[in-house]
C-alpha cells in the first residue's frame, strides 16, 4: 500500500509544481513585452509544447528501453535540471533587437525553466506507466485525475495564497526547494519501479478487471476523434483567456481561473464516468454555447465584469467537461495509455499554435473565440449524429445557429472598419464614423476600448477629443507648463492625439512598444505629420527605453500605455515612479491615465506617492457624448510643483484616496485582485 502511495504522492507534487511556476514564470517575464495579454497565450503555447515533449519522451522510453534505461535515463535528467536551479528568467535577455516577440519569449521560458517543466511533464504518463506495469489489475487513469486535481489546487493556490504573501524571488527559490524535494521522490520511485519491474500479485480485491476494458490497439479514427477533443478544448480554453485578458486585465488571476476549470473539468471526467452524461450535456452545451455566442455577438456592449467573467468561464468549464468527458468515454487500455496521452498532448499543443501563432497572422479581428465556439457546436453534433433524432435536430440547429450568430459577429465588426490588423500585441482597428458627413471622424479601437479620433472636417482636425481634451488631466498639465520651448515624454502613442498641444520649438518624444501602432498613427491619422513641433517616436516598451537612455529633463512625462483595458503593471510599481522622476525636471509633472472600467488605480498611485514623498492630484474630466470627449481619470503627480496654485486643476483637483490593507507595489511585488471594483 505505500509503494502506490509513493507513485501517488510523486505525481501530486509534480502536477502541483508543474502548474506552480507556470504564472510565477510568466509574471517574471511579463514586464519585458510592456505587461501584453499575448504573453500568457505564449507561455502557455510554450507550456503545451513542453508537455507535448514530456508525454513524446514518455511514449519513446516506455516503448523502446528497457527498464533499466529508462531508470538510468530519467534519473540523469533530473540531475542535470538541479544544477539549473533555481529557476529565474536571464535578466541580459529582456531585450533582443530584431527578434519576434514570440520567439523571444520562447527562448527566455526555454532558458528559464525549460529542463525542470519538461521533467515534471513527464512524471505522469511515465509513473503511470511503471504503477500500470507493475500492480496489473490497478487503475492508472486514477493517478491521471489526480494529476489534474493537484495541478488545479497548485494554480488556485498562486493568486490566493501564493502571489499575495510573497515576492517574485521568494517564489522563484520556494519553488526551486520544492523542485529539489520532488527529484529526489522521483528518482525514490524510478528506484522502485526498476526493482519491481515484474508485475506484483493483485492486492486489492475490489479493483476492476481490466478484462472489462476494450484490449484491441485503438485505430486511427479513434486517434483523430482523441486529437480533435483535445484541440478543441485547448482552443476553447485560450480564447476564452484572450477574450478575459485583453478587457479586463493581464494578470495571473484570470490567467489562473479559465486553466483551473479546464484542468477541473479533467479531474471529474477521468476520476469516474458518473460526472459525464452524454444525454444531459447535449443540452447544456447548447444553452452554453447559444449564451457566449450571444455576448460576443454584442461586441459594441460594455459588459460588467461581474458578467463577463462567470459567464464566459462557466461556458468555457462546460463546453470542456464535453471534450473531456467524450475522451473519458473513449480512452483505451492502460497499455496504450501513453499513445493516449501523447494524442491529447498534440492537440492541447495544435490549439497553441492555432491560437498563439495561426490566427494572428490569418485573421485580422478577433474571431479566434467565435471559432472556437463553431468547432466545439459542430463536434457536438458529430458525437450525438444518429442516436436520437431529436437530438441530431438540437445539434444542427445549435451549429446553424452559432454560425449565422457568429457570421454576424463578424460581419457587424468588420462593416464600418477602414482598417483591421493585427500582431503580437492585439488587433487594432480603424473605423469611419459618420462617413460622407461633416461629423465624420476616424477612430483607433484596440479591444473594446478607443484609443483616440481625428475628425475629417478641417476646423476640427487639429482638435483634442477622447481623452485628450483641453479639460482632462492631461490637457490642464501640458497648458500648465511655462512658456518656451518645452520637451514631453508620453509612453503609449495612440494615434498621436497629444502632439496637437505641440508648439513650434517643443519636443513631443514618444515611447510606443508596438511597430504596428506607429505605422497606423501615421498613415491613418495626421496629428504627428502636422506637428509644428518636434515629434520622436521609439519604439520598444517605454520603461525599458527609458532605463536605457541618460536623463532626459521633461517638463512632463505622461504614461498612458493602456492595451484595450489591460494595464501593464510594471508601468506603475514605485521603481517605475523613480525612473520617471529621474527623468523630470525638479519641477516637472508626471501625468498618469488610470481610466479602467474594472480596475481602482487610485490607492496604489496613492501608496507610491506617500513612499517617494510627492504631492499628487486626481484629475476627473467629466465627458461630452456630442462633442466627442470621453470622462477621463488622470492623476498628477510632482516633486515640489504646487498644482494647486494652477486655477483650472484647483477647480478640479480631488485628492487620491488611499485603501486599507494595500500593499506597496514594488517590481517584486503586485496584486490586482485588491483593486477590483
Amino acid at each position: 500500500m505505500l509503494n502506490k502511495l509513493l507513485y501517488g504522492a510523486t505525481i501530486f507534487i509534480s502536477a502541483f509544481l508543474l502548474f506552480q511556476v507556470q504564472p510565477m514564470i510568466a509574471k517574471m517575464i511579463l514586464p519585458w513585452f510592456g505587461g501584453a495579454a499575448s504573453v500568457w497565450i505564449t507561455c502557455m503555447l510554450f507550456f503545451q509544447l513542453v508537455l507535448l515533449g514530456g508525454y513524446i519522451y514518455a511514449h519513446w522510453l516506455i516503448n523502446y528501453l528497457s527498464p533499466k534505461g529508462q531508470i538510468f535515463t530519467h534519473i540523469l535528467l533530473i540531475g542535470l535540471s538541479l544544477l539549473l536551479l533555481p529557476v529565474v528568467p536571464d535578466y541580459n535577455l529582456r531585450i533582443m533587437s530584431g527578434v519576434d516577440p514570440i520567439l523571444h519569449l520562447l527562448i527566455l521560458l526555454l532558458t528559464s525553466v525549460g529542463l525542470p517543466y519538461f521533467l515534471l511533464s513527464t512524471t505522469s504518463p511515465l509513473l503511470q506507466s511503471w504503477y500500470a506495469r507493475i500492480y496489473q489489475k490497478a487503475i492508472p487513469y486514477r493517478l491521471f485525475a489526480l494529476s489534474n486535481l493537484s495541478s488545479l489546487l497548485g494554480l488556485l493556490a498562486y493568486p490566493f495564497l501564493i502571489e499575495p504573501h510573497f515576492t517574485l524571488s521568494g517564489q522563484s527559490n520556494g519553488w526551486s526547494v520544492a523542485y529539489a524535494l520532488f527529484a529526489g521522490a522521483c528518482i525514490i520511485t524510478a528506484l522502485h519501479a526498476f526493482r519491481f519491474r515484474k508485475a506484483l500479485p493483485l492486492e486489492d480485491s475490489s479493483a476492476i478487471d481490466l478484462q472489462e476494458v476494450e484490449t484491441v490497439p485503438p485505430t486511427v479514427r479513434e486517434k483523430t476523434v482523441w486529437f480533435l477533443l483535445a484541440t478543441c478544448a485547448s482552443i476553447l480554453l485560450l480564447s476564452t483567456t484572450n477574450y478575459l485578458t485583453q478587457n479586463v486585465a493581464s494578470i495571473p488571476f484570470l490567467w489562473i481561473l479559465p486553466l483551473s476549470l479546464y484542468l477541473f473539468s479533467f479531474t471529474l471526467c477521468f476520476d469516474r464516468s458518473g460526472w459525464y452524461r452524454r444525454n444531459w450535456y447535449a443540452w447544456i452545451i447548447t444553452a452554453a454555447i447559444g449564451s457566449m455566442a450571444f455576448v460576443i455577438t454584442q461586441w459594441g456592449h460594455n459588459y460588467e465584469i461581474l458578467v463577463t467573467i462567470p459567464l464566459f468561464c462557466s461556458g468555457l468549464f462546460l463546453c470542456c467537461m464535453f471534450c473531456h468527458g467524450e475522451l473519458a468515454l473513449r480512452k483505451p487500455a492502460p497499455k496504450y495509455l501513453t499513445t493516449f496521452y501523447m494524442m491529447i498532448s498534440i492537440g492541447g499543443a495544435a490549439g497553441g499554435v492555432l491560437v498563439s501563432i495561426v490566427v494572428p497572422k490569418v485573421l485580422s479581428g478577433p474571431f479566434e473565440l467565435a471559432i472556437a465556439l463553431n468547432a466545439c457546436a459542430f463536434l457536438l453534433f458529430a458525437v450525438n449524429f444518429r442516436k436520437r433524432w431529436f437530438t441530431d435536430a438540437v445539434c444542427a440547429l445549435l451549429v446553424l445557429g452559432v454560425l449565422g450568430s457568429t457570421s454576424y459577429y463578424i460581419y457587424s465588426f468588420t462593416e464600418r472598419a477602414h482598417l483591421l490588423v493585427r500582431d503580437f500585441y492585439g488587433g487594432l482597428k480603424v473605423d469611419i464614423i459618420n462617413k460622407g458627413t461633416d461629423d465624420e471622424f476616424r477612430s483607433l479601437v484596440h479591444g473594446t476600448i478607443t484609443h483616440g479620433i481625428q475628425f475629417s472636417d478641417e476646423a476640427r482636425r487639429h482638435g483634442r477629443f477622447s481623452y485628450y481634451s483641453d479639460s482632462s488631466g492631461v490637457g490642464m498639465a501640458i497648458n500648465s507648463l511655462q512658456p518656451g520651448p518645452r520637451r514631453v515624454g508620453i509612453i503609449g502613442l495612440g494615434v498621436g492625439t497629444l502632439s496637437s498641444y505641440a508648439r513650434k520649438g517643443d519636443t513631443f518624444r514618444f515611447y510606443e512598444i508596438d511597430p504596428l501602432v506607429k505605422k497606423v498613427a501615421f498613415e491613418e491619422f495626421s496629428y504627428l505629420s502636422d506637428c509644428p513641433g518636434k515629434v520622436e517616436v521609439l519604439i520598444g516598451d517605454g520603461r525599458l527605453t527609458l532605463e536605457r537612455e541618460k536623463d532626459q529633463q521633461y517638463d512632463l512625462l505622461v504614461v498612458d500605455a493602456f492595451s484595450s483595458d489591460s494595464i501593464p503593471v510594471h508601468l506603475l510599481t514605485v521603481e517605475a515612479m523613480e525612473l520617471y522622476f529621474r527623468n523630470l525636471k525638479p519641477n516637472g509633472i508626471l501625468a498618469i491615465h488610470i481610466s479602467n472600467r474594472h480596475l481602482n488605480l487610485a490607492p496604489v498611485l496613492e501608496l507610491a506617492r506617500s513612499e517617494l514623498d510627492k504631492r499628487a492630484v486626481l484629475i476627473r474630466g467629466d465627458g461630452n457624448e456630442d462633442a466627442e470627449i470621453y470622462s477621463s481619470d488622470w492623476v498628477l503627480m510632482t516633486s515640489t510643483r504646487d498644482l494647486l496654485k494652477v486655477r483650472e486643476i484647483k477647480k478640479a483637483a480631488e485628492e487620491l484616496e488611499s485603501k486599507q490593507g494595500l500593499r506597496l507595489w514594488t517590481d517584486d511585488y503586485s496584486n490586482l485582485i485588491q483593486i477590483l471594483k
